[in-house]
């Protein structure tokens, strides 16, 4: 793969989580029980701050993915670090999607119980459903190229004893 190819993929990366960091400070100011709320209420919500910590998951992943780039933009793709950054990114999208079911099942048991509700967790519960769908594929994707990887690495280290 060209250097150019893989440093513009480094930058979409980079971009990506800058934009999830900043929809993540600019959404709480906008969501509709924080228009009364003070800026400490609003970030200390505890639903507020369980999306942070699950967010974390993502942003590991994201730099294994930057890091992987960076093994392919070195041609150093055929080694066991390359296969570690796989084996981080599955797992974190696995967590990132029990996570994510975990939120939408307490959005819903919490919106059963309200007996007076104006809202409706539905598009939560599609958008939870989704983005968990999306973190499957993420981590089957990934399981994949790491049996790929990991099988390669293992005939390139018998092809470099034999010789």
């Amino acid at each position: 793969m060209k250097k150019s190819s893989t440093v513009f993929l480094q930058v979409v990366i980079v971009l990506i989580g800058i934009v999830a960091l900043a929809i993540m400070i600019w959404f709480p100011l906008t969501e509709g029980r924080a228009v009364n709320l003070d800026l400490f209420s609003i970030y200390f919500d505890p639903f507020i701050i369980y999306g942070y910590l699950a967010s974390v998951p993502f942003f590991i992943a994201l730099y294994q993915a930057f890091k992987l780039l960076r093994y392919i933009g070195q041609n150093k793709i055929f080694s066991l670090n390359s296969v570690q950054a796989l084996r981080t990114i599955k797992y974190c999208a696995i967590i990132l999607s029990i996570l994510i079911v975990m939120a939408a099942i307490y959005i819903r048991i919490s919106f059963s119980v309200k007996s007076v509700t104006d809202d409706d967790p539905a598009g939560f519960i599609t958008v939870s459903m989704m983005t968990t769908f999306i973190s499957i594929v993420i981590a089957t994707a990934a399981a994949v190229f790491e049996r790929l990887l990991q099988n390669a690495v293992a005939i390139k280290s018998e092809n470099d004893l034999t010789v």
